[in-house]
Formats: structure tokens, sequence, C-alpha cells
């Protein structure tokens, strides 16, 4: 076995397909959002959701005061508020989240799960908050928005088969 490259490992798990999120939370400073992928659905039977967040990123730290965070996943029609969460701040997202149960949120998403922190893992340069879900909200016609390869994209159309 060889030393794996860290560049070589970002490029090969950037060929996984992924769905995109805005993690979000609220601290003393106020709201804020990141744009991330590392998100998993944990257990079913107690609601758990896990979010990874790199140890050296603002997020971290904000999200250990809180003890929360909401997920909101993204419908395609948001890639413009996905580069914003990732440091292409536009400002007319400045004032993007709505409010529920306490939490910020962003309108629009096809999902957001919101939780409570119960655990945090340290794992190499990332922590992982396994998060208790205590409330969603679904848009079930929304389409997702994905990424993969540096890319966004977004699900064909489902092709209406024709019968004879």
């Amino acid at each position: 076995m060889t030393d794996i490259d860290t560049r070589s490992l970002r490029d090969a798990c950037g060929a996984f397909a992924t769905g995109v999120t805005v993690i979000s939370t609220r601290s003393a400073e106020g709201d804020h959002g990141m744009t991330a992928n590392a998100f998993m659905s944990v257990s079913l039977d107690p609601p758990l959701i896990s979010i990874s967040l790199d140890r050296k990123c603002k997020m971290l730290e904000r999200v250990r005061e809180a003890g929360r965070y909401a997920v909101n996943i993204l419908s395609s029609e948001m890639q413009p508020i996905a580069l914003h969460f990732a440091g292409k701040h536009d400002p007319a997202f400045a004032d993007i989240f709505e409010e529920r149960h306490g939490f910020p949120v962003l309108g629009g998403a096809s999902a957001f799960l919101l939780t409570e922190v119960v655990q945090e893992i340290e794992a190499g340069d990332h922590s992982l908050f396994i998060g208790r879900v205590r409330h969603l909200e679904r848009d079930p016609a929304a389409s997702p928005l994905l990424f993969c390869g540096g890319q966004f994209g977004e699900l064909a159309p489902a092709s209406m088969e024709t019968r004879p």
C-alpha cells in the first residue's frame, strides 16, 4: 500500500454524484450558512442524520456553539444560492433565510431537516455532527440539485413510456 495523495482522493470522491445542501445554524452573531455535500442519513429510529465539517471552517464552531443545525436540501433552481454559500457571495442573498422553529432555513428547498446535535466525532481533519431530527418539511414535487466532478447538474425528466 502507498500513501494516498489528498488531491487524488478528493478527485476520486468527486466522481460520486451527490445532492447539494446548505447547512445553517443560528449563533450569537446571527444566522449562518455553508454549502456542503457531506450529509447522510444515519438512523431512522431514532431519526439521526450527520454532517461532516472541516475543522478549519467557521461553521464548525458555530454548530458547536448552537448545539443544533438545519440541513437544507437544495432544489435544482438553487444553484446561485449554493454558490453564494460556497463563498461566491451575492448581495441579492444577504437576507435569504426564513425562520422555522427558531432555525434559519431556505425557502424553496427540496426539503429541510432541523436537528439537535447529539454527538460530535472527530475524524481526521473533519468532525462529524450527528443530529437528532426534530422537524422536517419536504416538497415532493421539487427536483434536486446535484453535484459531481466539480459541476452542478440535475436529474433528467423521467421518460414517458408509450405502449402500443
